[in-house]
This record gives structure tokens, sequence and C-alpha cells, in this order.
């Protein structure tokens, strides 16, 4: 039995189906993930979980390390005991949160221009720029990545070897090859430098990970293709990456501020150089146009904070809603305060199957904690439960249909 198979293809794209098999269960592609970046989807429980249909969640490598420590998580049996989550798990390496301490935190600068940045890459070396920066908490170099602790500024090291072996201990199913995620813009010198460093970490990663022999179930690991916005670049990732003999593939260094033309030509610019037979997973995208765009060319999996994050802010996704709203309503609009009617009357999670759209903008506005329970399990819902929808409507041959109901 293999550990992902294809059982279907649209004949009109190059969506598919498939099941992801691991020692915690099967997984059915097209996936939506959960994330549970400190082992907990905040707001909900496992049991909530299981029941609004999610297959797999996304721990987070960075933050469990840090707090409560790979050594409490592993007393557990793992991060499975540990949550009390039966099902599969995947981690991520650390690698986006690192970026996030370091070049990311440039991005988030409103006065820094983007065109101020991709010169500042140009003129100085990642360390310079790091160094003129006193909000910077990260510095990489050849063999990995110094940082500080953004919890009490301890400084801490992350290398290939360091971020598979907390992996390891830490016990997903799946697990992801340590990168480099370059901000946007960056210039080519900069982008290409970083693409060589990511190559050369996951042939590290991929030898440490050979090298762990006491897992008491299998683990899985994920290459991560790079190369920012440049076409040619993603290829050679995708290449390189591709050839390695990882069990999968992640395509990162999206979602990072980058228009979404050029997130679908760094997708466009990679599937077909991977491996047809193994899964492919889109790092850190959520949006339901980015959803529908990246499975039909070709993604199998997806992982975002952004359906819980945006239920704790009432920003609650609505069958009804427009692409140009991105789906979304806002709960606390004065519409919603008198509606006896569920928020989304054609959705069936729990919220929307017990509770009336006042009393939902009711608890917004008290600011009740009920409010980001409730929020979250419909957004959850919602997310998960669409991408299932899709999976079958590749099954059913309408994908097209579909994408151009909800797109148009």
């Amino acid at each position: 039995m293999s550990f992902f198979d294809i059982t279907h293809k649209d004949n009109r794209s190059s969506a598919r189906v498939g099941v992801i098999r691991t020692d915690h269960g099967d997984i059915e592609t097209p996936v939506f993930m959960p994330v549970g970046t400190q082992a907990t989807v905040k707001a909900l429980t496992p049991e909530d979980l299981l029941d609004l249909g999610a297959e797999i969640i996304l721990n987070n490598t960075y933050h469990l390390y840090l707090r409560p420590g790979t050594g409490v998580i592993e007393s557990f049996g793992g991060v499975h005991g540990f949550q009390h989550w039966s099902r599969p798990i995947l981690t991520d390496s650390g690698g986006f949160q690192v970026f996030s301490l370091g070049l990311g935190k440039l991005t988030k600068q409103r006065k820094v221009k983007h065109d101020l940045l991709a010169e500042s890459l140009a003129e100085f070396t990642v360390e310079e720029v790091a160094l003129k920066n006193p909000k910077i908490l990260a510095k990489v170099d050849e063999d990995g990545v110094t940082f500080r602790s953004h919890l009490d500024g301890s400084t801490h090291r992350f290398t290939p070897e360091i971020s598979l072996e907390i992996q390891h201990k830490l016990g997903a199913d799946i697990i992801l090859a340590f990168d480099e995620c370059v901000p946007y813009p960056s210039n080519r010198k900069y982008a290409l430098e970083s693409l060589e460093r990511t190559h050369n970490w996951a042939k590290r990663s991929l030898e440490t990970h050979k090298l762990n022999k006491n897992q008491p179930y299998k683990q899985f690991v994920f290459g991560i293709v790079q190369g920012s916005v440049y076409p040619d670049l993603r290829a050679k990732s995708a290449r390189f990456i591709g050839g390695l003999g990882f069990d999968g593939f992640c395509i990162g260094g999206v979602s990072v501020g980058e228009p979404k033309s050029e997130m679908y030509k760094a997708i466009e610019s990679s599937v077909p150089f991977l491996d047809a037979c193994k899964p492919r997973h889109l790092l850190g995208v959520g949006d339901i146009d980015d959803i529908f765009e990246a499975i039909e060319r070709g993604v199998d999996m997806f992982d975002c904070v952004s359906p819980t994050r945006l239920g704790r802010n009432g920003s609650l996704y609505h069958s009804q809603a427009s692409r140009a709203s991105k789906f979304r309503v806002n709960i606390l609009g004065e519409g919603y305060k008198t509606q006896t009617d569920p928020l989304d009357p054609e959705c069936s999670c729990y919220t929307c199957a017990n509770y009336s759209a006042a009393y939902l903008s009711h608890l917004y506005r008290a600011d009740e904690l009920l409010a980001y329970r409730l929020g979250s399990l419909h957004n959850v819902h919602f997310i998960v439960n669409l991408v299932k929808k899709i999976r079958q409507s590749i099954l059913n041959g309408d994908f097209p249909l579909l994408k151009q109901k909800w797109l148009s």
C-alpha cells in the first residue's frame, strides 16, 4: 500500500483526487488542514475538528520548540498524545517563522516601500540588512539561522539537522525540510542565493531524516520549492527538490505580499517538474479563490490560519458573499443585529444549525468569548467542507462548473 494514490483526474484541468495514507489514518485530497500553531486550533477542541470533518491539522515547530518545549511533548509520546488528536498531523520546519522574525519584518513595516526593500537586498548581504534593522530577530547564514525568541529574547539556533530532529521528537506524520522563505519583493540575485541555500538545506534535511530509526510509526518528509516570483528559479527548484527522493512536496514562499497572479505563476512553474505520483502542498494559503485556482493547477493540500483568525474578528464566510468581499461578511454589520435566521442558511455547521445571526452579532458586540468559538467553528467548517465539495466535483466531472459558480 503506497503513501499516496491518485484515484481520479479531471479531464479539463490538472485537478486530481487522491488518498494519503498514514499510520494515524487516511487523508482524502484535495484537503484543507486547520492550523493548530501551538498544538491547538484556536477556540476549538479536537472533537470539534472531527465533527466538522477535519482530516489533518498542522502544528508549528518553532512555537512548540519554544513553548512548552520538545521534551515536554516527547514525554506524552509526541504531539498526538499531547493534544488529544488521533488523526494525522503535519509539522512545518520553522522556516516561515524564522522568515517572519527576519526579513519578513521589513515587509510589515508600512513605511518601507517594496522597491526600497528590493534595493536593500541588492546593496547589502542579508546579514548586513539584519544588522541595520533592530527589529529583525533572525539572522541567516549558510549553515542555518540564529534567532531571538519572540517570548523572552533568548537566543536560539535552527539548522536543517536541528529542525528535523525536533520534528522527529514531536512525532508528526508529515514533516518538512528546513528552508529559507524570502520576502516579496526580492531581487533576483538574493532569490538565487537563497534558493541554493534552501537546496543545500533540503539535502541535509533528507539525510538527517534517513538516520531516524526510533519512531514507532512512519514519518514522511516533504521538500519545499522556493524561487520567489521568478518562473525559471521556481522551475529550477522544482527540478532539484523533485529529484531528491522526498515523499511529497510543498510550494513555499507564496502569500508573502505578492500579487495573486504571481502566486499562480509560481504554482504553474513548479508543478510540471514535481513527481505527479506524490502529493503537493501549497503552504500558508487559505483564500477561497486561491484554493480553486491552485487545485485547478494540480495542488492537493492547503493550510492557513485565516479561518480562525477571521472568526475571532467577526469576519465570517458566507455562501452568498461575493468574490469582491472575499466570500465573507462582517457580523458586526447593522443588518445582523436583528436577523432571526442563521448567519448562512446554506451552512450545516453547529453555529448555523443552532444560533441566529442576531445572537452571534450580540456575542461579538459584547466581547463574549463564545463569539470566538462559534465564529471559528463556522469558518473552519466552511473551508474544510468547501474543499470536500471541490473534491466531489472533480469526481463528478463538474469541477469547472463549481469553480465558475464561485469565482464568476
